[in-house]
């Protein structure tokens, strides 16, 4: 891979885009690479995982504009159906995820991160989706996923504008769920990921499961699919373990991941 790398340790994953020249813009190569690194994941070994992008200026800046000018309609919409593709694989994954956004989040970098379960970010991230100044609508998802993490009207406000974000005001509209100065990042996203690393992965990857399929569902269909996830845990040797250690009084085994 020349634009994204994948590292695991104790259980946490570090996906980083990694095109800082073009400040990690995503191009053709950059969203099939992501797609590949995706499908490579070791969900027996990665319990949670980390997307972030390379370098202080940029988490992703966005789509690459200089590829999309040229585009046909037809074009358009198979570009936009790889980035959803892609996207939806990422929030679809069976493990958690956690953006740490640093600088430029924008257009496809805004797309990503809130593809995400959650997001932190450094104190100069800026988050936006510009593409109405450019002609076009966003196309990975933003129309979409904004409006579900913040309200219609707060997003339809933002997309309708263009308006920049900066890490404040993210954080006051609940776009993330952290600030924190550059040099300490990292450091907290990794302490995120390792406290759901710790936890009993077969249990959270449910928990995901149930949130994600239940917000497309009415109540009645959501309880039903927490149901039924419930149950499953019960088939699991981390629950059998843990529940044993907490009646007999003594320290839990180390989570198997079955």
């Amino acid at each position: 891979m020349e634009y994204v790398k994948l590292s695991a340790e104790g259980g946490v994953g570090i996906l980083t885009i990694a095109r800082p020249a073009a400040l990690n813009a995503l191009n053709d190569q950059v969203i099939r690479e992501l797609d590949q690194v995706l499908d490579s994941v070791d969900l027996q070994q990665i319990r949670c995982l980390i997307v972030t992008g390379e370098g202080e200026k940029a988490f992703v800046a966005g789509a690459d504009i200089g590829q999309m000018r040229g585009l046909t309609k037809e074009q358009g919409e198979a570009f936009g159906k790889l980035g959803n593709d892609v996207f939806r694989k990422l929030e679809t994954l069976p493990i958690p995820t956690v953006a740490a956004v640093c600088g430029f989040a924008l257009g496809g970098g805004c797309e990503l991160a809130m593809s995400c379960d959650i997001r932190l970010c450094s104190e100069t991230a800026v988050f936006g989706q510009p593409e109405v100044g450019l002609g076009i609508t966003p196309g990975f998802g933003g129309t979409q996923r904004m409006a579900r993490l913040i309200g219609p009207g707060r997003a339809k406000e933002l997309l309708y504008t263009a308006r920049k974000v900066k890490a404040p005001e993210a954080l006051s509209i609940g776009l993330v769920q952290g600030v924190y100065p550059v040099e300490q990042l990292m450091e907290e996203a990794r302490k995120l990921a390792q406290r759901i690393a710790g936890n009993a992965p077969i249990a959270v990857r449910a928990v995901k499961k149930a949130v994600n399929d239940g917000l497309q569902a009415d109540m009645d269909q959501a309880i039903v699919i927490e149901e039924k996830l419930f149950g499953s845990c019960f088939e699991t040797q981390d629950q059998k373990n843990a529940m044993g250690a907490f009646v007999e009084k003594r320290k839990p085994e180390p989570f198997v991941n079955c």
